[in-house]
């Protein structure tokens, strides 16, 4: 995607901290081969395709493409468009589940003695009479608490909401929020056992059908969201026209469509423009702002994580004296995932060895034979609930079953189905009497039906 717009550093440390991170945290990040296939009436053409590819292998020092001509293309990607189909390409990329990857670094963070507050955020920065930094108010947002706490240094790394803090000091430079969305579809709906990525014929933008969870995600668009950022963002009817269009031009004999969807769900990019009239064509590089001890980090992209957060603590270090850099750059603990359960398997423990870090071990331990089966349908377990109503900050059902595990846009109607099971795992380990129960319940429902459902 980033070699197409000529982003060549970008790419190269998009390329570089995949591998790392395949690397440091297998289980949670992994390798995972695309097909795209080749047209001799399309653009991009086979040689240019093969050339970029070429470029991304030596990138990552390996080399992991290979062309497929028609006939043995068209039986690894079944229903796709034969009409001057050429073959296609096979290259390696890698997968991860987003919100299990901000998990397990807040976790690592706490290890190490750092603190995560959920549910507040910093409503004022306290400077002094020289105007340097000197604290922030943080205010609770459920009760209203304020606390003011006292710092030398702020890093504002809070995506599209960094200019409200922090307004562009380059007046030609500002944060435009783009939408990215996507529909969830049943893993039988898509019979590759491969993800594919195509240009859709619209805007030539790569579009994305990608196997995760034990369902097929299908995405992304990008598009200006105007809406307000303190809203759960939607997917409109525009994109899933959009999205569905391309379907239906690359896969026509594939009989899937709009109602066969199990949920939607988007999410907001922090990208920097410089007045680009394609959403597509705005750059995905990130700046760093400072303003004597604000240091305020945006834009870039979620693979690139560890090169954001050093830039910004680099940019911090004058303000911060006493504080040393950290010896290396490795940031998930290397935790061994040696098999001690027989009643799970080794692919499960890489799995949950990944996600949760040392929290394997309660997951394991504290579980029936019941528990550790999975949820039907979906790779995760049901002990993989109780662990994260216990353990990871839940204030809602909705922070449960959409932001911890994602049992509500990879199951039926949220997974209304499992919550008389998931109440029972979880009523002893979260301090709600029934009447609490019923209104997490309802209000679970309705958000699940305003922002996820595809009906």
């Amino acid at each position: 995607r980033y070699l197409k717009e000529g982003r060549l550093y970008l790419t190269y440390i998009s390329v570089r901290e995949r591998e790392r991170l395949i690397k440091e945290a297998q289980g949670l990040v992994e390798p995972l081969d695309f097909m795209t296939p080749v047209y001799s009436n399309r653009r991009p053409g086979r040689l240019s395709l093969e050339a970029g590819l070429r470029i991304y292998d030596l990138m990552s020092h390996r080399r992991d493409h290979r062309f497929y001509g028609q006939n043995e293309f068209s039986m690894r990607v079944p229903c796709v468009k034969q009409e001057n189909l050429q073959g296609g390409f096979r290259f390696r990329d890698a997968q991860v589940d987003d919100a299990r990857l901000v998990l397990r670094v807040i976790n690592e963070a706490l290890l190490w003695g750092g603190h995560a507050i959920n549910y507040a955020g910093v409503i004022e920065i306290s400077r002094n009479a020289r105007g340097d930094v000197a604290g922030v108010v943080i205010k609770e947002n459920e009760t209203g608490e304020t606390k003011q706490v006292l710092t030398r240094a702020v890093i504002n790394a809070t995506g599209s909401w960094a200019e409200k803090l922090h307004p562009s000091p380059d007046q030609s430079l500002h944060l435009r929020p783009l939408r990215g969305s996507h529909l969830v579809f049943p893993g039988w709906a898509f019979p590759f056992p491969e993800a594919v990525t195509f240009f859709h014929p619209a805007d030539r933008r790569p579009i994305f059908i990608i196997p995760w969870e034990g369902v097929v995600i299908y995405g992304t668009t990008d598009v200006d969201h105007k809406n307000d950022l303190s809203l759960e963002p939607v997917i409109s009817e525009g994109e899933i026209s959009y999205l569905m269009d391309g379907l239906n031009s690359f896969f026509p004999s594939l009989e899937v469509s709009l109602k066969d969807a199990i949920s939607s769900y988007a999410g907001i990019r922090p990208v920097l423009s410089r007045k680009q009239l394609a959403p597509s064509k705005e750059s995905r590089e990130h700046v760093v702002w400072i303003d004597r001890g604000l240091v305020t980090i945006t834009g870039g992209k979620l693979t690139t994580f560890r090169e954001l957060a050093a830039d910004a603590l680099k940019a911090a270090m004058p303000f911060l004296p006493s504080v040393k850099p950290a010896e290396n750059e490795v940031i998930f603990r290397q935790i061994p995932d040696v098999l001690t359960d027989n009643r799970v398997s080794a692919a499960v423990l890489r799995r949950l060895t990944g996600r949760y870090g040392d929290g394997k071990r309660e997951i394991i331990k504290d579980s029936s034979p019941e528990d550790l089966s999975n949820i039907p349908g979906t790779n995760t377990l049901w002990a993989e609930i109780r662990y994260a109503a216990k353990h990871e900050a839940i204030r809602h059902l909705e922070d449960l079953l959409l932001r911890r595990v994602r049992i509500g846009l990879i199951t039926p109607e949220g997974g209304k189905e499992h919550i008389g099971r998931i109440k029972k795992l979880c009523a002893p380990v979260l301090p709600w009497d029934e009447g609490k129960w019923d209104t997490e319940i309802n209000m679970y429902l309705e958000k699940w039906r305003q922002a996820h459902s595809v009906a």
